[in-house]
């Protein structure tokens, strides 16, 4: 949830994830793949949410941390930046500009993604005009107006988890937690999220010197939701603290909407989510 305290610097510690040793033997390959269309992902290409879940997926286990109270406020926040990036939201011309996180959403392209989750914030975006802050909130559900709690996207987790599933990234097992039985998503094709991987640690350690406006987003994201840690098991304590500082410059430089920002592609509505997860709270 959103708050003034400012994003507290993230967690160092050990992550999740299983690739302790990330090959390099591709890498000097992929240097040079900012564009989101040459990234691996073919016409099965991963949304923003996709990839910030796959980041805070346990690989093997197939689940996210039960204790990660950050994810599903990004993911929501996710959803607006797709919707940005796909031309189907944009900011509302005023004349006196509010603060990003406070102007008005509006669509201005109604045509159907074909992704169920972005179609389905679309469709209540269209229903009333409100703020990028607001609209996180409500779509989380973050309400105490019971005329507007049917905007909550439910089982938003476990909907892209099945998303990834129809693409053939994750797979689905059922696990017992000795009183009850859950759905997990174990990883069925390692090969997508080691690109993945790739990308984040190209970017955060400077070896891309023009990130693409889609994985500057997926960073910012990742981070907010106190998932990156997963990406940088494989980095020496040194490498850790650049791609923090990396990407804390990344999201502030972002949040505020500068020139620079402006020209890496970032739209206001990417701007504005941005300035709502430096308020975020972190899990220390």
């Amino acid at each position: 949830m959103a708050s003034s305290e400012g994003l507290v610097k993230r967690r160092r510690g050990g992550g999740s994830s299983s690739y302790d040793s990330l090959s390099r033997k591709n890498s000097n390959d992929s240097l040079n793949k900012s564009d989101d269309e040459k990234d691996g992902y073919g016409k099965n290409k991963l949304t923003i949410l996709e990839e910030v879940l796959l980041l805070g997926l346990k690989d093997s286990q197939g689940y996210l941390s039960f204790w990660n109270e950050n994810i599903s406020y990004v993911l929501r926040g996710c959803i607006l930046i797709e919707l940005s990036l796909r031309g189907r939201i944009s900011v509302m011309k005023e004349v006196r500009k509010r603060p990003l996180q406070d102007r008005i959403v509006e669509v201005v392209n109604d045509t159907p993604t074909g992704e169920v989750l972005l179609d389905e914030a679309l469709k209540y975006m269209k229903m009333e005009q409100q703020s990028v802050l607001t609209w996180i909130d409500l779509l989380c559900g973050e309400t105490w107006n019971l005329m507007k709690i049917g905007y909550q996207l439910k089982q938003v987790r476990e909907r892209i988890a099945k998303g990834l599933v129809d693409k053939g990234v994750l797979r689905t097992e059922k696990k017992n937690f000795v009183l009850f039985d859950m759905a997990t998503h174990p990883i069925a094709d390692f090969s997508v999220k080691e690109r993945l991987i790739q990308r984040v640690i190209n970017v955060l350690l400077g070896r891309v010197s023009k990130p693409d406006k889609r994985t500057i987003a997926m960073l910012c994201s990742a981070y907010a939701a106190d998932v990156l840690d997963n990406a940088l098991i494989g980095l020496n304590e040194n490498q850790k603290e650049t791609a923090y500082q990396k990407v804390d410059e990344l999201l502030q430089e972002n949040a505020l909407w500068t020139d620079k920002a402006k020209s890496m592609g970032t739209t206001e509505i990417m701007a504005a989510v941005y300035s709502v997860y430096t308020r975020m709270e972190s899990i220390l």
